[in-house]
């Protein structure tokens, strides 16, 4: 419900900025039906390899489950405290892979496949919002696409398919684990995480819709088209073959690249590609961290390897914190003339 109201109902922010779906109500019901709709209809390859493509399925018991959920679950409310907008996806694959290694069981070589994509997925949004916004912005100067009624049900219908792929490659992030278990089959895993996901789109995604839509005002019916379109097109066909993509940092990529062929390289500036970068690094090294800490903690009983993870993790935090006090340090000396 959560990956409902965070991710999904974000899908039809464009349609409900832009006024083409007028009711918040109306924009969530439409969400909810197209990630149900791709979670029944699309989304079993993702879960399979949540389940099993990852680690062996037969070491994915009931604990491991809860070490996974649990720790795909405290990584993104840590993130949501410090105001960190975390994918779901490289969370839930970073937990996964912290119980690969955890007992030396990773199955590295489809590991580094999600990793390339995770870069060539985002990477291409970039460059087709790029190619087709220089065409929109070429056909928009010589008026051809001007406020068109046409344009307001294709852009309703993008909005419709960013959720539908959000429903194919999102709802593994709930019930892969619980498939992978076998606690449920991939069938009911789909069927019931697809159900949850919409419900929570409709009764926890309104503020998530209003942040969305409100920050998208200030695209165009047809800029939001092609946000919508790209992000929708490389999820769905990545999740076609089974592959957990970040569907924030496709849509923010493809912005980004839509940026770029309307302002030129002056985007690349922005706070915000620093911020995307340092998420892609953050999230699945967050989750693995902690499942791999609750399987030696709980598990294992391996007071040693606890030990060494908790002595890096305080002497990171104690690097970041003595650079922190370096450069105030240094732009105290520089505004103020003179040491300490």
């Amino acid at each position: 419900m959560n990956i409902g109201a965070s991710g999904a109902a974000a899908s039809m922010g464009v349609a409900y900025g832009s006024g083409a779906v007028p009711k918040a109500r109306h924009a969530l019901f439409i969400c909810a039906a197209g990630v149900f709709a791709g979670a029944v209809l699309g989304g079993g390859e993702v879960v399979k390899t949540i389940s099993g493509g990852i680690i062996p399925q037969d070491i994915i018991n009931v604990k491991i489950v809860l070490i996974i959920i649990l720790s795909a679950t405290s990584s993104l409310f840590f993130a949501n405290l410090l105001g960190i907008p975390l994918s779901t996806s490289e969370v839930t694959v970073g937990a996964v892979v912290g119980v690969g290694i955890a007992y030396q069981v990773l199955f590295v070589n489809s590991l580094l496949v999600i990793m390339m994509f995770w870069v060539i997925v985002p990477v291409a949004a970039f460059g087709l919002a790029w190619i087709f916004g220089k065409g929109l912005y070429l056909l928009q100067n010589k008026g051809f696409l001007h406020d068109r009624p046409w344009l307001t049900g294709i852009l309703i219908l993008a909005g419709f398919l960013e959720a539908f792929s959000a429903g194919m490659n999102n709802v593994a992030n709930a019930v892969g684990p619980l498939v992978g278990a076998g606690l449920i089959t991939v069938s009911k895993g789909t069927w019931i995480g697809g159900a949850f996901v919409a419900l929570g789109a409709i009764f926890l995604g309104k503020k998530v819709l209003e942040t969305n839509g409100k920050k998208i005002t200030r695209y165009s019916k047809p800029e939001g088209i092609l946000i919508s379109g790209t992000g929708a097109g490389l999820v769905i066909i990545s999740s076609i073959f089974g592959l957990p993509v970040p569907l924030t940092q496709v849509t923010s990529s493809a912005i980004i690249g839509l940026g770029m062929a309307k302002n030129g390289s002056e985007i690349l500036h922005k706070h915000i590609v620093k911020k995307i970068v340092r998420i892609w690094i953050v999230s699945p090294l967050f989750s693995l961290a902690i499942s791999y800490f609750l399987v030696k903690l709980f598990l294992e009983s391996d007071l040693y390897s606890i030990t060494v993870l908790v002595s890096v993790m305080l002497a990171t935090l104690g690097a970041l914190s003595l650079m922190k006090a370096i450069k105030e340090e240094k732009r105290a000396v520089h505004e103020e003339g003179g040491g300490i």
